[in-house]
């Protein structure tokens, strides 16, 4: 039976969590897996609540659904959490990275205390901070590679340059790689 790794990757449009997602399914691709990345849009506006769907595995993925109990759940922009059931069917030993300068521990409650692991970083700073613009996909896909054994540090700044190379110029994708090596650093664990 072939082994398979979901992620569900919640985030507002214009933020990048279809970016992100991608980025993570080339990674995985390079690294020898099956993949399967997809965005679910309501409303297609900036700002409109999304989630983008990343599904690894080492055989073939027939299901083409929207993922409802994911090992690992990626939340981009925090007011997320008071509107959206971002936590809703969280694996038991799952993962959750909230986009967050609160404490892991104070994210946990406002989660509603799910059983999933959960990490906090401040992807929003440290994106002003790198890129110099409010768009947190890369810092979470640092803290991603961080906490989860999905996505690799290298295979993370590999897949940005490939992903993103072409449509971003060469100091952009320098201050990304940046960003994704700071919230590796700064990721916060309970």
């Amino acid at each position: 039976m072939a082994t398979l790794t979901e992620v569900r990757w919640h985030g507002r449009g214009g933020q990048g969590a279809k970016t992100a997602s991608y980025v993570m399914a080339v990674a995985a691709a390079e690294a020898g897996w099956q993949v399967q990345a997809f965005p679910e849009y309501g409303a297609e506006r900036r700002g409109a609540p999304m989630r983008s769907y990343v599904r690894i595995s080492d055989g073939p993925i027939r299901l083409r659904s929207g993922i409802t109990s994911p090992e690992i759940v990626v939340v981009l922009d925090p007011s997320l959490v008071e509107t959206e059931e971002v936590a809703a069917g969280v694996a038991e030993d799952g993962i959750i990275i909230v986009n967050s300068s609160e404490s892991p521990q104070q994210m946990r409650q406002l989660l509603g205390n799910p059983p999933a692991q959960v990490y906090t970083v401040d992807a929003t700073q440290i994106a002003l901070d790198t890129i110099g613009r409010n768009i947190p996909n890369t810092p979470m896909l640092g803290a991603l590679a961080k906490v989860s054994d999905t996505l690799t540090l290298e295979g993370a700044e590999a897949a940005v340059r490939k992903q993103l190379g072409e449509k971003l110029g060469a100091a952009v994708i320098e201050a990304n790689l940046k960003a994704i090596e700071r919230a590796y650093e700064e990721v916060q664990t309970q």
